[in-house]
Protein backbone atom coordinates (compact mmCIF):
# COMPACT_ATOMS: atom_id res chain seq x y z
CA UNK A 1 0.00 0.00 0.00
CA UNK A 2 1.47 3.15 -0.80
CA UNK A 3 1.55 6.03 1.36
CA UNK A 4 -1.22 7.93 0.09
CA UNK A 5 -3.58 4.79 0.39
CA UNK A 6 -2.00 4.21 3.96
CA UNK A 7 -3.56 8.10 4.89
CA UNK A 8 -6.44 8.23 3.02
CA UNK A 9 -7.42 4.81 4.82
CA UNK A 10 -6.44 6.25 8.51
CA UNK A 11 -8.86 9.29 6.87
CA UNK A 12 -11.57 7.13 6.42
CA UNK A 13 -14.99 7.20 7.73
CA UNK A 14 -14.60 3.81 8.52
CA UNK A 15 -11.71 3.35 11.08
CA UNK A 16 -13.24 6.34 12.92
CA UNK A 17 -16.62 4.42 13.39
CA UNK A 18 -17.65 2.59 16.62
CA UNK A 19 -17.40 -0.92 14.97
CA UNK A 20 -20.22 -2.04 17.73
CA UNK A 21 -22.50 0.87 17.15
CA UNK A 22 -25.99 -0.33 15.84
CA UNK A 23 -28.81 1.02 13.33
CA UNK A 24 -32.28 1.41 14.57
CA UNK A 25 -33.37 -1.40 12.56
CA UNK A 26 -31.39 -4.38 10.91
CA UNK A 27 -28.82 -3.48 8.33
CA UNK A 28 -30.55 -6.18 6.38
CA UNK A 29 -33.57 -8.86 6.44
CA UNK A 30 -32.78 -12.64 6.54
CA UNK A 31 -35.58 -13.60 5.43
CA UNK A 32 -37.35 -16.73 7.48
CA UNK A 33 -39.86 -17.82 4.95
CA UNK A 34 -39.04 -19.62 2.21
CA UNK A 35 -38.69 -18.66 -1.18
CA UNK A 36 -41.70 -19.89 -3.67
CA UNK A 37 -40.93 -22.13 -6.88
CA UNK A 38 -44.32 -21.68 -8.82
CA UNK A 39 -42.56 -23.73 -11.90
CA UNK A 40 -42.07 -27.10 -12.62
CA UNK A 41 -38.45 -28.76 -13.21
CA UNK A 42 -40.02 -29.40 -16.63
CA UNK A 43 -40.74 -25.73 -17.86
CA UNK A 44 -37.74 -24.18 -16.21
CA UNK A 45 -35.77 -26.88 -18.56
CA UNK A 46 -37.73 -25.46 -21.38
CA UNK A 47 -36.83 -21.70 -20.18
CA UNK A 48 -33.31 -22.52 -20.13
CA UNK A 49 -33.11 -24.52 -23.09
CA UNK A 50 -34.83 -21.40 -25.15
CA UNK A 51 -32.14 -19.51 -23.69
CA UNK A 52 -29.46 -21.88 -24.81
CA UNK A 53 -30.96 -22.02 -28.58
CA UNK A 54 -31.30 -18.07 -28.30
CA UNK A 55 -27.32 -17.71 -27.59
CA UNK A 56 -26.53 -20.60 -30.24
CA UNK A 57 -28.78 -19.63 -32.94
CA UNK A 58 -29.63 -15.70 -32.98
CA UNK A 59 -26.77 -14.62 -30.69
CA UNK A 60 -26.29 -11.14 -28.72
CA UNK A 61 -24.80 -7.99 -30.74
CA UNK A 62 -21.67 -6.33 -28.65
CA UNK A 63 -20.72 -2.80 -29.55
CA UNK A 64 -18.11 -0.44 -29.12
CA UNK A 65 -15.72 -2.51 -27.42
CA UNK A 66 -13.57 -4.27 -28.96
CA UNK A 67 -11.91 -5.66 -25.82
CA UNK A 68 -15.04 -7.34 -24.68
CA UNK A 69 -15.40 -8.93 -28.31
CA UNK A 70 -11.67 -10.17 -27.69
CA UNK A 71 -12.67 -11.46 -24.06
CA UNK A 72 -15.55 -13.63 -25.57
CA UNK A 73 -13.17 -14.83 -28.35
CA UNK A 74 -10.13 -15.82 -25.93
CA UNK A 75 -12.67 -17.63 -23.63
CA UNK A 76 -14.28 -19.83 -27.08
CA UNK A 77 -17.67 -17.84 -27.84
CA UNK A 78 -18.30 -18.01 -31.57
CA UNK A 79 -17.90 -14.23 -32.66
CA UNK A 80 -18.72 -13.20 -36.38
CA UNK A 81 -18.28 -9.23 -36.21
CA UNK A 82 -20.43 -7.80 -33.52
CA UNK A 83 -22.16 -11.11 -32.96
CA UNK A 84 -21.52 -13.80 -30.47
CA UNK A 85 -22.48 -16.89 -30.14
CA UNK A 86 -22.24 -19.68 -27.21
CA UNK A 87 -22.54 -23.08 -27.36
CA UNK A 88 -25.17 -24.29 -24.60
CA UNK A 89 -23.78 -24.67 -21.27
CA UNK A 90 -21.10 -22.34 -21.68
CA UNK A 91 -22.04 -19.47 -20.36
CA UNK A 92 -23.06 -21.37 -17.29
CA UNK A 93 -19.32 -22.72 -16.80
CA UNK A 94 -18.02 -19.16 -16.86
CA UNK A 95 -20.63 -17.73 -14.04
CA UNK A 96 -19.36 -20.68 -11.91
CA UNK A 97 -16.32 -18.37 -10.47
CA UNK A 98 -19.08 -15.78 -9.30
CA UNK A 99 -19.75 -15.81 -5.31
CA UNK A 100 -23.00 -16.90 -4.68
CA UNK A 101 -23.14 -13.76 -2.18
CA UNK A 102 -21.13 -10.91 -0.68
CA UNK A 103 -21.10 -8.19 1.29
CA UNK A 104 -21.60 -4.73 0.39
CA UNK A 105 -19.61 -2.67 2.58
CA UNK A 106 -20.77 0.73 4.02
CA UNK A 107 -18.92 3.36 5.74
CA UNK A 108 -20.46 2.64 8.97
CA UNK A 109 -19.62 -1.31 9.50
CA UNK A 110 -23.11 -0.98 11.25
CA UNK A 111 -24.81 -0.88 8.15
CA UNK A 112 -22.87 -3.09 5.71
CA UNK A 113 -25.29 -5.42 3.49
CA UNK A 114 -25.47 -8.70 2.72
CA UNK A 115 -26.08 -9.69 -0.70
CA UNK A 116 -27.67 -13.26 -1.88
CA UNK A 117 -28.07 -16.44 0.67
CA UNK A 118 -31.51 -15.66 2.34
CA UNK A 119 -31.26 -11.76 2.74
CA UNK A 120 -33.36 -8.88 1.46
CA UNK A 121 -31.96 -5.26 0.89
CA UNK A 122 -34.43 -2.97 -0.05
CA UNK A 123 -33.18 0.37 -2.10
CA UNK A 124 -34.61 3.55 -3.10
CA UNK A 125 -36.26 4.05 -6.75
CA UNK A 126 -33.66 4.80 -9.30
CA UNK A 127 -33.67 7.01 -12.71
CA UNK A 128 -36.53 9.58 -12.65
CA UNK A 129 -35.72 12.71 -14.62
CA UNK A 130 -38.59 14.12 -12.83
CA UNK A 131 -39.63 14.16 -8.89
CA UNK A 132 -43.47 15.10 -7.70
CA UNK A 133 -44.75 16.13 -4.78
CA UNK A 134 -48.46 17.48 -3.21
CA UNK A 135 -47.54 21.37 -2.63
CA UNK A 136 -45.59 22.11 -5.81
CA UNK A 137 -46.62 19.05 -8.52
CA UNK A 138 -44.53 17.59 -11.53
CA UNK A 139 -41.32 18.81 -12.18
CA UNK A 140 -37.98 18.03 -13.41
CA UNK A 141 -35.52 17.26 -10.49
CA UNK A 142 -32.64 19.08 -8.89
CA UNK A 143 -29.44 18.43 -6.60
CA UNK A 144 -31.24 19.32 -3.74
CA UNK A 145 -34.27 17.17 -4.61
CA UNK A 146 -31.39 14.13 -5.13
CA UNK A 147 -30.22 15.06 -1.36
CA UNK A 148 -33.41 15.20 0.24
CA UNK A 149 -34.31 11.86 -0.83
CA UNK A 150 -30.81 10.61 0.11
CA UNK A 151 -31.50 12.00 3.12
CA UNK A 152 -34.84 10.43 3.50
CA UNK A 153 -32.95 7.43 2.67
CA UNK A 154 -30.89 7.15 5.51
CA UNK A 155 -33.05 8.95 8.31
CA UNK A 156 -36.00 5.35 7.30
CA UNK A 157 -35.03 2.49 9.46
CA UNK A 158 -36.65 0.10 6.95
CA UNK A 159 -34.34 1.24 3.95
CA UNK A 160 -30.71 -0.76 4.12
CA UNK A 161 -29.07 1.06 1.05
CA UNK A 162 -29.39 4.26 -0.19
CA UNK A 163 -29.50 4.05 -3.39
CA UNK A 164 -27.98 5.35 -6.60
CA UNK A 165 -29.49 7.83 -8.88
CA UNK A 166 -32.76 8.53 -6.95
CA UNK A 167 -33.64 11.60 -9.21
CA UNK A 168 -31.83 12.94 -12.33
CA UNK A 169 -30.12 16.08 -11.00
CA UNK A 170 -30.85 18.10 -14.40
CA UNK A 171 -29.40 21.77 -12.96
CA UNK A 172 -26.46 20.16 -12.60
CA UNK A 173 -24.32 19.35 -16.17
CA UNK A 174 -24.54 16.24 -17.37
CA UNK A 175 -20.80 15.14 -17.03
CA UNK A 176 -20.65 16.69 -14.20
CA UNK A 177 -23.60 15.61 -11.90
CA UNK A 178 -22.09 11.89 -11.21
CA UNK A 179 -19.41 13.75 -8.91
CA UNK A 180 -22.39 15.45 -6.83
CA UNK A 181 -24.56 12.73 -6.50
CA UNK A 182 -21.88 10.03 -5.41
CA UNK A 183 -21.02 12.43 -2.98
CA UNK A 184 -24.28 13.12 -1.76
CA UNK A 185 -24.46 9.57 -1.07
CA UNK A 186 -21.19 9.74 0.67
CA UNK A 187 -21.94 12.69 3.11
CA UNK A 188 -25.14 12.33 3.55
CA UNK A 189 -25.54 9.11 4.11
CA UNK A 190 -23.09 6.48 5.99
CA UNK A 191 -25.24 3.11 3.86
CA UNK A 192 -24.06 1.69 1.58
CA UNK A 193 -24.57 3.19 -2.23
CA UNK A 194 -24.31 2.87 -5.95
CA UNK A 195 -22.07 4.46 -8.30
CA UNK A 196 -22.75 5.80 -12.11
CA UNK A 197 -22.31 3.75 -14.81
CA UNK A 198 -23.75 6.12 -18.00
CA UNK A 199 -19.59 6.10 -19.08
CA UNK A 200 -16.65 4.06 -18.15
CA UNK A 201 -14.91 7.12 -17.02
CA UNK A 202 -17.82 8.09 -14.70
CA UNK A 203 -18.12 4.52 -13.51
CA UNK A 204 -13.56 5.08 -12.90
CA UNK A 205 -14.80 8.50 -10.73
CA UNK A 206 -17.21 6.58 -8.63
CA UNK A 207 -14.55 4.19 -8.00
CA UNK A 208 -12.21 6.48 -7.49
CA UNK A 209 -14.17 8.36 -4.79
CA UNK A 210 -14.91 5.04 -2.71
CA UNK A 211 -11.18 4.78 -3.10
CA UNK A 212 -10.75 8.01 -0.91
CA UNK A 213 -13.84 7.28 1.24
CA UNK A 214 -13.02 3.53 2.24
CA UNK A 215 -8.92 3.40 0.81
CA UNK A 216 -7.67 1.83 -2.20
CA UNK A 217 -6.32 -1.21 -0.81
CA UNK A 218 -9.71 -2.07 1.50
CA UNK A 219 -11.51 -1.35 -1.90
CA UNK A 220 -9.53 -3.79 -4.04
CA UNK A 221 -10.03 -6.31 -1.13
CA UNK A 222 -14.07 -5.32 -0.67
CA UNK A 223 -17.20 -4.44 -2.64
CA UNK A 224 -18.25 -0.99 -1.44
CA UNK A 225 -20.06 0.21 -4.31
CA UNK A 226 -22.59 -1.29 -7.04
CA UNK A 227 -23.04 0.23 -10.38
CA UNK A 228 -26.59 -1.19 -11.96
CA UNK A 229 -25.39 -1.82 -15.68
CA UNK A 230 -28.48 -2.28 -18.21
CA UNK A 231 -28.76 -4.49 -21.55
CA UNK A 232 -30.16 -2.72 -24.42
CA UNK A 233 -32.74 -5.13 -25.35
CA UNK A 234 -33.39 -7.03 -27.80
CA UNK A 235 -30.38 -8.85 -27.73
CA UNK A 236 -27.35 -5.69 -27.26
CA UNK A 237 -24.76 -4.75 -25.10
CA UNK A 238 -23.47 -2.09 -26.26
CA UNK A 239 -20.10 -0.10 -25.18
CA UNK A 240 -21.07 1.95 -22.55
CA UNK A 241 -22.39 -0.32 -20.28
CA UNK A 242 -19.79 -3.18 -20.94
CA UNK A 243 -17.06 -0.86 -19.85
CA UNK A 244 -19.04 0.24 -17.07
CA UNK A 245 -19.78 -3.27 -16.23
CA UNK A 246 -15.80 -3.90 -16.36
CA UNK A 247 -14.84 -1.16 -14.57
CA UNK A 248 -16.82 -2.39 -11.82
CA UNK A 249 -15.42 -6.02 -11.73
CA UNK A 250 -11.93 -4.70 -12.77
CA UNK A 251 -11.85 -2.99 -9.09
CA UNK A 252 -13.74 -6.04 -7.31
CA UNK A 253 -16.83 -4.40 -7.45
CA UNK A 254 -20.52 -5.46 -8.18
CA UNK A 255 -21.99 -4.99 -11.32
CA UNK A 256 -25.84 -5.54 -11.27
CA UNK A 257 -26.64 -6.94 -14.98
CA UNK A 258 -30.20 -5.95 -15.66
CA UNK A 259 -32.07 -5.86 -18.89
CA UNK A 260 -34.94 -3.86 -19.44
CA UNK A 261 -38.24 -5.76 -21.28
CA UNK A 262 -41.20 -4.44 -21.93
CA UNK A 263 -43.38 -7.30 -23.41
CA UNK A 264 -44.29 -6.63 -26.92
CA UNK A 265 -41.87 -4.18 -27.81
CA UNK A 266 -38.51 -4.90 -25.99
CA UNK A 267 -39.28 -8.72 -25.75
CA UNK A 268 -41.67 -11.28 -26.85
CA UNK A 269 -45.40 -10.28 -25.54
CA UNK A 270 -45.77 -13.40 -24.11
CA UNK A 271 -44.10 -14.73 -20.62
CA UNK A 272 -42.18 -17.54 -21.04
CA UNK A 273 -39.92 -15.88 -24.53
CA UNK A 274 -39.77 -12.66 -22.59
CA UNK A 275 -37.88 -14.52 -19.57
CA UNK A 276 -36.27 -16.97 -22.07
CA UNK A 277 -34.80 -13.38 -23.54
CA UNK A 278 -34.09 -11.94 -19.99
CA UNK A 279 -32.06 -15.09 -19.04
CA UNK A 280 -29.96 -15.10 -22.05
CA UNK A 281 -28.95 -11.33 -21.95
CA UNK A 282 -28.51 -11.77 -18.24
CA UNK A 283 -25.63 -14.16 -18.18
CA UNK A 284 -24.14 -13.00 -20.81
CA UNK A 285 -23.84 -9.65 -18.85
CA UNK A 286 -22.60 -11.72 -15.80
CA UNK A 287 -20.05 -13.29 -17.90
CA UNK A 288 -18.73 -10.52 -18.74
CA UNK A 289 -17.51 -9.60 -15.17
CA UNK A 290 -15.74 -12.58 -14.56
CA UNK A 291 -13.94 -12.65 -17.79
CA UNK A 292 -12.80 -9.34 -16.88
CA UNK A 293 -12.20 -10.05 -13.22
CA UNK A 294 -13.10 -14.03 -11.96
CA UNK A 295 -14.79 -14.25 -8.67
CA UNK A 296 -15.55 -10.34 -9.07
CA UNK A 297 -19.34 -9.80 -7.38
CA UNK A 298 -21.79 -9.56 -9.62
CA UNK A 299 -25.66 -9.60 -9.28
CA UNK A 300 -28.28 -11.49 -11.67
CA UNK A 301 -30.61 -8.67 -12.05
CA UNK A 302 -34.23 -8.41 -13.48
CA UNK A 303 -37.18 -5.73 -14.71
CA UNK A 304 -39.81 -7.66 -16.73
CA UNK A 305 -42.67 -5.35 -17.11
CA UNK A 306 -45.83 -4.83 -19.83
CA UNK A 307 -47.00 -2.62 -22.21
CA UNK A 308 -50.18 -1.03 -23.16
CA UNK A 309 -50.88 -3.11 -26.63
CA UNK A 310 -54.21 -0.68 -27.11
CA UNK A 311 -52.22 2.20 -26.74
CA UNK A 312 -48.43 1.37 -26.86
CA UNK A 313 -48.03 2.71 -23.62
CA UNK A 314 -45.39 0.62 -20.70
CA UNK A 315 -47.35 -0.41 -17.84
CA UNK A 316 -46.16 -1.32 -14.11
CA UNK A 317 -47.18 -3.34 -11.17
CA UNK A 318 -49.34 -6.12 -13.18
CA UNK A 319 -49.88 -9.27 -12.80
CA UNK A 320 -48.17 -10.96 -15.93
CA UNK A 321 -44.63 -9.62 -14.80
CA UNK A 322 -45.08 -10.21 -10.99
CA UNK A 323 -45.74 -13.95 -11.62
CA UNK A 324 -42.91 -13.52 -13.99
CA UNK A 325 -40.91 -12.44 -11.42
CA UNK A 326 -41.36 -15.65 -9.43
CA UNK A 327 -39.23 -17.86 -12.24
CA UNK A 328 -36.49 -15.63 -13.03
CA UNK A 329 -36.11 -16.28 -8.81
CA UNK A 330 -35.59 -20.05 -9.36
CA UNK A 331 -33.54 -19.35 -12.67
CA UNK A 332 -30.98 -16.91 -10.57
CA UNK A 333 -30.93 -19.82 -7.79
CA UNK A 334 -30.06 -22.22 -10.57
CA UNK A 335 -27.10 -20.22 -11.52
CA UNK A 336 -26.29 -20.13 -8.23
CA UNK A 337 -26.06 -15.70 -8.08
CA UNK A 338 -27.35 -12.54 -6.36
CA UNK A 339 -30.88 -11.58 -7.42
CA UNK A 340 -31.97 -8.12 -8.63
CA UNK A 341 -35.81 -8.31 -9.18
CA UNK A 342 -38.89 -5.97 -9.18
CA UNK A 343 -39.94 -3.24 -6.70
CA UNK A 344 -42.75 -1.21 -6.11
CA UNK A 345 -43.67 -0.81 -9.68
CA UNK A 346 -46.68 1.51 -10.74
CA UNK A 347 -47.60 3.70 -13.76
CA UNK A 348 -50.18 5.72 -11.67
CA UNK A 349 -49.57 9.64 -11.72
CA UNK A 350 -50.57 9.93 -8.17
CA UNK A 351 -49.96 8.33 -4.60
CA UNK A 352 -53.39 6.89 -4.62
CA UNK A 353 -54.81 3.45 -4.56
CA UNK A 354 -54.12 2.61 -7.79
CA UNK A 355 -50.57 3.34 -6.60
CA UNK A 356 -50.23 1.32 -3.74
CA UNK A 357 -52.20 -1.47 -5.58
CA UNK A 358 -49.42 -2.19 -8.39
CA UNK A 359 -46.47 -1.54 -6.19
CA UNK A 360 -47.66 -3.95 -3.64
CA UNK A 361 -48.21 -6.72 -5.90
CA UNK A 362 -44.89 -6.16 -7.45
CA UNK A 363 -43.46 -5.71 -4.45
CA UNK A 364 -44.51 -9.34 -3.09
CA UNK A 365 -43.59 -11.14 -6.03
CA UNK A 366 -40.33 -9.81 -5.44
CA UNK A 367 -39.81 -10.87 -1.65
CA UNK A 368 -41.33 -14.85 -2.73
CA UNK A 369 -39.15 -14.92 -5.98
CA UNK A 370 -36.11 -14.54 -3.50
CA UNK A 371 -35.07 -11.21 -4.71
CA UNK A 372 -31.68 -10.22 -2.75
CA UNK A 373 -31.12 -6.52 -3.35
CA UNK A 374 -35.03 -5.11 -4.32
CA UNK A 375 -34.45 -2.01 -6.19
CA UNK A 376 -37.11 0.90 -6.69
CA UNK A 377 -38.49 -0.05 -3.47
CA UNK A 378 -39.77 3.35 -2.74
CA UNK A 379 -40.93 6.07 -4.32
CA UNK A 380 -41.42 5.09 -8.07
CA UNK A 381 -44.59 6.79 -9.66
CA UNK A 382 -45.43 7.28 -13.34
CA UNK A 383 -43.95 4.50 -14.88
CA UNK A 384 -40.41 5.82 -13.32
CA UNK A 385 -40.35 8.95 -14.89
CA UNK A 386 -41.26 10.54 -11.84
CA UNK A 387 -39.77 9.95 -7.73
CA UNK A 388 -42.58 11.43 -5.47
CA UNK A 389 -42.04 12.31 -2.01
CA UNK A 390 -45.35 10.71 -0.64
CA UNK A 391 -44.90 7.66 -2.39
CA UNK A 392 -41.67 7.42 -0.98
CA UNK A 393 -42.91 7.39 2.64
CA UNK A 394 -45.31 5.42 1.35
CA UNK A 395 -43.40 2.42 -0.12
CA UNK A 396 -40.99 3.13 2.81
CA UNK A 397 -43.47 2.26 5.58
CA UNK A 398 -44.90 -0.85 3.83
CA UNK A 399 -40.74 -2.21 3.48
CA UNK A 400 -41.52 -1.74 7.08
CA UNK A 401 -44.42 -3.91 7.19
CA UNK A 402 -42.18 -6.39 5.22
CA UNK A 403 -39.73 -6.85 7.53
CA UNK A 404 -42.23 -8.30 9.93
CA UNK A 405 -43.83 -10.38 6.86
CA UNK A 406 -40.52 -11.98 6.18
CA UNK A 407 -39.39 -12.31 9.77
CA UNK A 408 -42.53 -15.30 9.61
CA UNK A 409 -43.87 -17.11 12.90
CA UNK A 410 -41.69 -16.80 15.73
CA UNK A 411 -42.23 -19.77 17.67
CA UNK A 412 -40.97 -20.39 21.29
CA UNK A 413 -42.05 -20.38 24.95
CA UNK A 414 -42.80 -16.64 24.68
CA UNK A 415 -44.99 -16.74 21.51
CA UNK A 416 -46.77 -19.92 22.72
CA UNK A 417 -47.97 -17.72 25.79
CA UNK A 418 -49.29 -20.36 28.01
CA UNK A 419 -48.70 -18.44 30.69
CA UNK A 420 -51.28 -15.84 29.09
CA UNK A 421 -53.78 -19.03 28.76
CA UNK A 422 -53.27 -19.89 32.33
CA UNK A 423 -53.75 -16.32 33.55
CA UNK A 424 -57.04 -15.41 31.28
CA UNK A 425 -60.48 -16.98 32.36
CA UNK A 426 -62.33 -18.36 29.68
CA UNK A 427 -64.51 -15.23 28.29
CA UNK A 428 -62.17 -12.94 29.64
CA UNK A 429 -59.76 -10.68 27.43
CA UNK A 430 -55.82 -10.63 27.21
CA UNK A 431 -55.49 -6.47 27.53
CA UNK A 432 -54.34 -6.66 30.64
CA UNK A 433 -52.79 -9.69 30.92
CA UNK A 434 -48.85 -10.19 32.05
CA UNK A 435 -47.93 -11.49 28.60
CA UNK A 436 -49.82 -8.56 26.51
CA UNK A 437 -47.79 -6.25 28.96
CA UNK A 438 -44.38 -7.64 27.96
CA UNK A 439 -45.03 -7.81 24.65
CA UNK A 440 -47.13 -5.23 23.24
CA UNK A 441 -44.85 -2.81 22.00
CA UNK A 442 -43.25 -5.16 19.65
CA UNK A 443 -46.04 -7.40 19.24
CA UNK A 444 -47.17 -5.55 15.78
CA UNK A 445 -45.59 -3.54 13.01
CA UNK A 446 -46.54 0.16 13.53
CA UNK A 447 -47.15 1.76 10.55
CA UNK A 448 -46.46 5.68 10.33
CA UNK A 449 -48.99 6.67 7.57
CA UNK A 450 -51.55 4.34 8.33
CA UNK A 451 -54.86 5.89 10.27
CA UNK A 452 -56.29 3.33 12.39
CA UNK A 453 -58.32 5.48 14.91
CA UNK A 454 -62.40 5.45 14.57
CA UNK A 455 -63.74 6.96 12.22
CA UNK A 456 -65.29 9.95 14.50
CA UNK A 457 -61.72 10.80 15.16
CA UNK A 458 -60.57 10.66 11.78
CA UNK A 459 -62.65 12.89 11.00
CA UNK A 460 -62.66 15.43 13.37
CA UNK A 461 -58.54 15.54 12.54
CA UNK A 462 -59.39 17.08 9.41
CA UNK A 463 -60.44 13.25 7.51
CA UNK A 464 -56.85 13.18 5.89
CA UNK A 465 -55.69 10.99 2.88
CA UNK A 466 -52.59 8.68 3.19
CA UNK A 467 -50.94 10.81 0.75
CA UNK A 468 -51.45 13.84 2.75
CA UNK A 469 -50.55 11.91 5.95
CA UNK A 470 -47.05 10.64 4.05
CA UNK A 471 -46.89 14.64 3.00
CA UNK A 472 -45.92 15.51 6.51
CA UNK A 473 -44.01 12.74 7.20
CA UNK A 474 -41.80 13.73 5.04
CA UNK A 475 -41.13 17.14 6.01
CA UNK A 476 -40.89 16.20 9.29
CA UNK A 477 -37.99 13.34 8.72
CA UNK A 478 -36.30 16.14 6.59
CA UNK A 479 -36.51 18.93 9.24
CA UNK A 480 -35.59 16.45 11.95
CA UNK A 481 -32.72 15.25 9.55
CA UNK A 482 -29.55 15.57 11.28
CA UNK A 483 -26.22 13.77 9.00
CA UNK A 484 -23.96 11.44 9.92
CA UNK A 485 -19.66 12.63 11.21
CA UNK A 486 -17.66 11.96 8.64
CA UNK A 487 -13.90 12.33 8.58
CA UNK A 488 -12.87 15.69 7.93
CA UNK A 489 -9.78 14.80 6.20
CA UNK A 490 -12.20 12.55 4.18
CA UNK A 491 -14.39 14.98 3.18
CA UNK A 492 -11.68 17.03 2.37
CA UNK A 493 -10.05 15.06 -0.14
CA UNK A 494 -13.46 13.78 -1.98
CA UNK A 495 -14.26 17.48 -2.31
CA UNK A 496 -10.83 17.90 -3.84
CA UNK A 497 -11.65 15.52 -5.98
CA UNK A 498 -14.68 16.73 -7.57
CA UNK A 499 -13.29 20.24 -7.82
CA UNK A 500 -10.43 18.80 -9.87
CA UNK A 501 -12.59 17.06 -11.98
CA UNK A 502 -14.64 19.49 -12.35
CA UNK A 503 -12.61 22.13 -13.36
CA UNK A 504 -10.93 20.06 -15.69
CA UNK A 505 -13.88 20.08 -18.38
CA UNK A 506 -16.72 22.53 -19.82
CA UNK A 507 -20.00 22.06 -18.41
CA UNK A 508 -22.48 19.22 -21.13
CA UNK A 509 -26.26 19.51 -21.26
CA UNK A 510 -26.88 16.47 -22.84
Amino acid sequence: MSETDTKSRRRGGRERRDPNAKPAAPAYITRAIPTYEVMSEENLRKIEAAADRILAEVGLDIRDDDECLAMFRRAGARVDGLRVRFEPGHLREILKTAPRSFTQHARNPARSVQIGGDSVVFSPAYGSPFVMDLDRGRRYGTLEDFQNFVKLAYACPWLHHSGGTVCEPTDVPVNKRHLDMVYAHMRYSDKAYMGSITSEERAEDSIAMSRLLFGADFVDKHCVILGNVNVNSPLLWDGTMTKSARAYARANQAAVIVPFILGGAMGPVTNAGAIAQAHAETMVGCAITQLERPGAPVIYGNFLSSMSLRSGSPTFGTPEPAIGSMVVGQLARRLGLPLRCAGSFTTSKLPDGQAMQESVMSMLSAVHCGANFILHSAGFLDGLLSMSYEKFMMDADFCGALHSYLGGVRVDDNTLAMGAFHEVVPGGHFLGSAHTMANYTTAFFDSTISDDTPFETWQEAGQTSSATRANKRWKAALAEYQPPPIDPGVDEALRDFIDRKKAAMSDQWY
